[in-house]
């Protein structure tokens, strides 16, 4: 039996994108509504906060300290040792119905980093490349939700998620150029309550999916058959990241969102970030070289 605990008790409307730091022994991870990014520190158990304007989306570490950030109208630099903040670029300015969300760097330092529709309805939004030039590449559109970057351990797969379709895509991904092609279907949800939000990727090449709505976290093989199926105490769980001194420890975020009344009381821990403890470590999240 797989034991789920809480490991920082909050009530976030929209907790999401947790990023393991390595060095720091630290876990980094934001409440979308809340315009809030956390740092906890596995040592001391010392939770650090820092707000925003605007809601901070997702984010990834940089190689020369900070993060890069997806705000909501854009991508940014932040230093959480003095709140300064430095404008990249808005590509999706044009399109106001559009918020940045997704966003993960692969293990050549590159941002990718998807958009969505604010209102849930439309396919209006894209996939970004940053690379460590500052230089903005848009890689797909026709996109309702960005979830679920991930690459696979060799770097010859990319998974992307578009939640509003309950699939998740596969694609050729050349780690040289930073490219993308043959996309495919890896797997649906579709026919069920649950839509895939974020991933992660473990060291045999297995990917981890939150499954928003379903109560539960997916592992699915990489020939997209469903290995496992972890059941969660919570509606909304909607991303999950290796974390822990031996990166066994799966950290996942959750979500409040529209959740009330007898329906948020059924489920005490919506809303917290949780873990669990696996034999399958994950792997090092990489930094932007920017």
């Amino acid at each position: 039996m797989t034991v789920v605990r809480e490991v920082f008790a909050t009530k976030d409307k929209l907790g999401e994108v947790p990023v393991w730091d390595v060095a720091e022994q630290a876990l980094y991870w934001v409440d979308i509504e809340g315009r809030r990014l956390r740092r906890l520190d596995h040592a001391s158990g010392r939770v650090d906060e820092w707000t925003f304007a605007e809601r901070i989306c997702s984010f990834a570490l940089r190689e020369r300290g900070g993060l890069i950030c997806a705000l909501a109208s854009g991508i940014v630099f932040f230093d959480p040792a003095t709140g300064r903040i430095d404008w990249i670029a808005r590509p999706e300015g044009h399109i106001p119905r559009n918020r940045f969300n997704e966003g993960k760097c692969d293990r050549q330092g590159r941002f990718w980093v998807g958009t969505m529709d604010d209102r849930l309805s439309e396919h209006t939004a894209a996939l970004y490349r940053v690379d460590a030039d500052l230089t903005v590449t848009q890689m797909e559109t026709g996109i309702g939700i960005s979830n679920s970057l991930a690459w696979s351990p060799d770097e010859k797969t990319f998974y992307f998620a578009d939640t509003m379709d309950s699939a998740i895509h596969a694609y050729d991904f050349d780690r040289d150029t930073g490219t993308i092609s043959r996309k495919r279907l890896f797997a649906s949800t579709k026919g069920s309550a649950a839509a895939p939000d974020g991933s992660t990727i473990d060291a045999e090449g297995f990917l981890w999916n939150a499954q928003w709505d379903g109560w539960r976290l997916v592992r699915y093989a990489p020939d997209g058959k469903i290995d496992r199926i972890v059941d969660l105490p919570v509606q909304k769980p909607t991303s999950c990241m290796f974390g822990g001194p031996d990166l066994k420890t799966l950290y996942v975020t959750t979500a409040i969102w529209d959740l009330e009344g007898e329906a948020l009381s059924r489920q005490p821990l919506a809303g917290s970030l949780l873990a669990i403890d696996l034999e399958v470590p994950g792997l090092p999240e990489p930094r932007f070289r920017g």
